[in-house]
């Protein structure tokens, strides 16, 4: 397994506005996106910094937590902040999102509570945060099944007359994020046809971190992922899905198409997920050491933490506090988390449908009459 085939210098089309070593990346092809980066302060760099910091100390602690038994499970996002932090960076606060299991760094910048994103790892309840507090949708477990979701709503929104009304405060776009394997599923495809014909608002955010668990993206496709949204007819780019600044840059373009009326998107962010596919798996029977060395010299905050140094937007002592930031979150992780406890097994019925309904209505009663034969069976035996 080699590593070239993965470089982001290959002549593979992709936008890239920040180098590996934090070097701003000035060319012809790059203008367009360079002027959509260009209002952004070293107060806004800093932000986006902080959500990929805070991020990855999540991203550990979770990890840690499921180690020590108090998650069943949890699926790592380590290597995709950028993709994540400046994709979500760029939605306007009325844009709603459909994230799959993953997208740890959308959530962060939507100010879902970190505690809540880990209920449904934990097994708590069905998804852990009210959806419309930040227009962001639950977890999406089911591969590739948030792309029919997020296209049904933005057609119901377009149907609401809310795009393309010229109010940047009203006109709303719907972005929906998924990997490179579930490009392969029919849900994806599906959702793109429905998307071109009825030119509905939503952008189809691919995170290409180029295992698909453990198939390769060389065994899932003969030609580049962003190819595939061009094969629908909708408008479609690559990305350096670990330049935070070309990330944010390219889905503004893509939702400023949404929120104008324009249609569809699918941007393909290039990245790597320096993690595990979930804490059941083994990346290292897959992978080798000189691939996962390769990668993590282009650590998405790496090159930032470069960036703001190079442009004198770095501060020691701001750094010093987030650093402080990042191991309270940890802590409060952690502490909250095992007070979370045990629903009672009953809780699965609970919110599974708006309104009653007769099977998960007769489903609970075979549980409560169960436990209530199974309870008297167990005191019998304690008092044997």
């Amino acid at each position: 397994m080699g590593t070239e085939a993965t470089d982001v210098g290959s002549d593979v089309p992709l936008v890239q506005l920040v180098a590996p070593d934090g070097a701003r990346v000035t060319t012809a092809e790059n203008a367009a996106y360079r002027d959509r980066v260009a209002h952004l302060t070293g107060e806004d760099l800093r932000r986006m910094y902080r959500d990929m910091v805070l991020t990855r100390r999540f991203d550990d602690e979770a990890t840690a937590l499921q180690r020590q038994g108090e998650l069943a499970l949890y699926a790592q996002g380590k290597g995709q902040e950028a993709a994540q932090v400046g994709s979500g960076r760029a939605l306007a606060p009325q844009d709603y999102v459909f994230p799959s299991y993953r997208e740890h760094g959308v959530l962060q910048v939507r100010g879902v509570d970190p505690v809540d994103r880990l209920r449904l790892f934990r097994g708590e309840d069905h998804g852990g945060w009210d959806p419309a507090a930040t227009n962001t949708h639950l977890y999406t477990l089911v591969i590739g099944s948030q792309a029919l979701h997020a296209t049904g709503y933005a057609m119901g929104v377009q149907r609401d007359g809310l795009v393309g009304t010229g109010d940047p405060g009203r006109d709303t776009a719907v972005v929906v994020y998924f990997g490179d394997g579930a490009t392969s599923q029919g849900d994806v495809n599906e959702g793109l046809v429905f998307a071109a014909v009825n030119n509905a608002p939503v952008v189809f955010f691919c995170q290409n971190n180029q295992w698909a668990i453990s198939e390769p993206t060389t065994r899932q496709a003969r030609v580049p992922i962003y190819k595939r949204g061009e094969g629908f007819g909708v408008p479609s780019v690559r990305v350096d899905g670990n330049d935070v600044l070309a990330c944010y840059a390219v889905t503004a373009e893509a939702l400023e198409r949404a929120h104008s009326g324009g249609g569809p998107t699918f941007v393909e962010a290039f990245t790597y997920r320096m993690g595990a596919h979930t804490t059941s798996d083994d990346p290292t029977r897959y992978r080798d050491r000189a691939e996962e060395d390769y990668w993590r010299k282009r650590d998405p905050i790496d090159r930032l933490a470069a960036l703001l140094r190079a442009e004198d937007a770095w501060d020691d002592a701001w750094a010093a506090e987030l650093d402080a930031e990042a191991e309270a979150l940890g802590e409060r992780l952690r502490r909250e988390v095992r007070e979370l406890g045990a629903p009672p097994t009953s809780a699965m019925f609970d919110e599974v449908y708006a309104t009653p309904h007769a099977q998960v209505d007769e489903e609970r009663a075979w549980l409560a009459r169960y436990e209530e034969e199974t309870q008297g069976d167990e005191s019998q035996e304690v008092a044997r």
